[in-house]
């Protein structure tokens, strides 16, 4: 019996049969994984990030084809308050320290404790507040794609079916 090389041929062979690499990511798991690179090189980041106790600190850190990456740092209490992020998707990834998501869903309130390393993946319409619960501070990274245009502020609530969306 033949192996499918032996039958198509090397299709290392033949460059016009391989796939290009993307130079940016264009799939959900691509921004993941483009989010956990960013993750480990530490000396990329990390001599960026500062504190401040009176409000959230953030910077864009990359920008590509219809993306965004951004920084955040957060002292123990600051919180993101209860938002969407209009028409995008996103990644959330926690560098260091750990955070407190609250999710709302069909299913009513999820929350989880993100660690270092943890990552939430979203999409459009996705309701969720982020908070440091902890006493050390914390740091994340998100990427939206695309681009982060908007992102909603709703009133606190139990579920989706009534929320209401803040006067602004």
């Amino acid at each position: 019996m033949n192996s499918d090389v032996e039958i198509a041929g090397d299709p290392l062979a033949v460059p016009h049969l391989l796939q290009p690499v993307p130079r940016h990511p264009v799939t959900v798991a691509g921004f993941a994984g483009l989010a956990r690179t960013i993750a480990a090189d530490r000396s990329r980041w990390a001599p960026l990030v500062q504190y401040d106790a009176t409000t959230r600190w953030y910077a864009r850190l990359e920008t590509g084809p219809g993306y965004e990456v951004w920084l955040l740092s957060w002292v123990p209490g600051q919180g993101s308050g209860l938002h969407d992020h209009g028409r995008s998707s996103g990644v959330l990834t926690v560098l260091e320290g750990e955070l407190t998501e609250r999710a709302l869903g069909a299913n009513g309130e999820t929350r989880r404790s993100l660690s270092a390393e943890d990552q939430r993946v979203f999409a459009p319409g996705y309701v969720h507040e982020v908070v440091n619960d902890s006493l050390e501070p914390a740091v994340s990274l998100h990427i939206y794609f695309p681009g982060l245009t908007e992102m909603t502020p709703y009133v606190a609530c139990t579920a989706p079916a009534i929320q209401e969306q803040v006067a602004g």
